[in-house]
């Protein structure tokens, strides 16, 4: 039997927090931060994102077998 090995793409992009949820990072957060300073956009990109949708948890679960 092979062993189960982690999609290291995904380890880079997702972390699973204590509690089990999916938590990624907000894209377009470096560059031309400027004009996103404006009304709290920045400051909400910052935040953790969590991922809702059940399919798109599970495909991401299987990617990461060994954080769970």
């Amino acid at each position: 039997m092979p062993k189960v090995k982690t999609n290291k793409t995904a380890a880079k992009r997702f972390k699973v927090s204590g509690t089990g949820k999916l938590l990624f990072e907000h894209a377009r957060l470096n560059h031309l931060k400027l004009k996103k300073h404006g009304g709290g956009r920045l400051r909400r990109m910052k935040i953790e994102g969590e991922v809702k949708q059940p399919g798109e948890r599970q495909r991401i679960r299987r990617m990461l077998p060994n954080s769970l």
